[in-house]
């Protein structure tokens, strides 16, 4: 019986879903050739293939290796956790990079002045050109001083060529002083820390570090002392590689207000190449006495060095009995120079600075120096002596007649207005003469 409706049927008999005996013993291609088929090899998995005795030589060498770099690596990190000098390196070195990356310092007040010191200024200038030599060498009209002097209670002041820039000698010491003791303060730098003595910061001229080996580590506090007590020019470059090298620094120094002092070499910088200023000077003199620059056991540690400088052979000379100086001295062949803070007797205090230009290594600058030095404690001293007291007088009762003199007191050395009966000794006056 054939299906209605599709005569074709009886001409294709149907397909069985199942394969014959037949077609599974007949193959219809070489079974080499089905083997290397792509589509066969892409289905088939890789066959296992026997590793050789050399390629697992190379593969259990090759894990070897990296076990024993991976192990180095853990053991060169636990010796350098425990070994202090590459912990104090590292240290420094990430200190060293945060100070030379710290945003700027805030800019601090300018020094504030009130007026002209007009006659210390007319003596200053009297004494800077006299027309007068020493042993033959040069007049003094050939050196070229600036001066700036300033009173820290009346904030009165003294200016010649006090905003010319100079060269800075170990002047300039002052100011990264001043910088590392700001990061002391910020608990980026440790008094105990050690600094090391690299070999391109070895400095010759002042100072004794430059003896010891190179590689040799010291205190923070003792490089930082050597630079200011004895002027150690490699101590310096020690500090100044510290607190991120001298662009740091310089930028710190414009925060500062300081427009003329910069760091362009390192020390002893013989040709005068790092500068500043008179005003410059006194302007970080002030604020490190105004307490706005470091905290008040910073500012202790920074005079007590200053007021140590083994070199006292200029303003130091021109000051009475009693007074004291924290200070430091610059001198190079082209220039002398020092800048203090005075602490009289009478509790005056002033800052004082003086730079002078000179023929190479002329002595008359020092002179220079201590005359200026001298003069100004003179003034200050006058200054704060009170005025000699005079007897009061009576209103006259009876006009017409002259006033009575008023009658002395029995003890000439008591002064009749003194509350308590004080003993006070009258100062005779410059005019008079017993």
């Amino acid at each position: 019986m054939t299906p209605l409706g599709n005569s074709s049927a009886t001409h294709q008999p149907r397909r069985s879903s199942r394969p014959t005996v037949a077609n599974e013993l007949r193959p219809t291609r070489p079974l080499t050739s089905r083997l290397n088929s792509p589509s066969t090899r892409r289905d088939r998995p890789p066959a296992f293939r026997p590793r050789t005795a050399s390629g697992l030589a190379i593969l259990y060498g090759t894990r070897l290796l990296i076990l024993g770099v991976g192990i180095g690596v853990l053991a060169g990190t636990i010796l350098s956790a425990w070994d202090p000098a590459t912990r104090f390196s590292a240290e420094a070195q990430a200190e060293k990079t945060d100070v030379a990356v710290a945003p700027s310092q805030p800019a601090l007040p300018l020094l504030k002045l009130s007026e002209e010191i007009v006659p210390l200024k007319a003596q200053v200038q009297a004494v800077i050109g006299a027309p007068r030599t020493s042993e033959g060498t040069a007049p003094l009209t050939q050196l070229t001083p600036g001066v700036m002097v300033v009173d820290l209670d009346t904030h009165t002041f003294l200016d010649i060529n006090a905003s010319n820039s100079f060269a800075a000698a170990s002047t300039i010491k002052v100011p990264v002083l001043a910088a590392f003791f700001q990061e002391v303060d910020a608990g980026k730098i440790r008094l105990d820390e050690m600094l090391t003595m690299r070999p391109d910061l070895i400095a010759t001229e002042a100072g004794d570090l430059q003896y010891q080996p190179p590689g040799s580590r010291f205190l923070a506090l003792e490089v930082v002392t050597k630079m200011i007590t004895v002027s150690d020019n490699t101590a310096t470059n020690m500090i100044i590689d510290r607190l991120g090298g001298k662009d740091a620094l310089n930028q710190r120094f414009q925060t500062w207000g300081l427009t003329h002092t910069a760091i362009r070499n390192p020390l002893p910088d013989l040709g005068g190449t790092n500068t500043t200023s008179p005003k410059d000077m006194a302007t970080l003199m002030s604020m490190i006495n105004s307490g706005q620059m470091v905290s008040s056991r910073s500012q202790a540690r920074m005079l007590d060095m200053m007021r140590n400088v083994v070199t006292d052979s200029l303003l130091p000379r021109g000051l009475g009995e009693g007074a004291t100086i924290a200070h430091k001295t610059g001198d190079i062949g082209s220039l002398v120079g020092d800048i203090g803070m005075v602490d009289m007797p009478s509790g005056k205090r002033y800052v004082i600075g003086v730079l002078v230009k000179r023929p190479h290594n002329d002595d008359n600058a020092q002179n220079l120096i201590r005359q200026i030095s001298t003069l100004t404690y003179q003034y200050f001293e006058r200054s704060s002596q009170p005025a000699p007291q005079t007897p009061a007088t009576e209103a006259n009762p009876h006009p017409g007649s002259a006033n009575p003199a008023s009658p002395a007191p029995a003890n000439p050395a008591v002064s009749p207005s003194d509350p308590q009966g004080a003993s006070i000794p009258r100062l005779k006056s410059a005019q008079s003469n017993p």
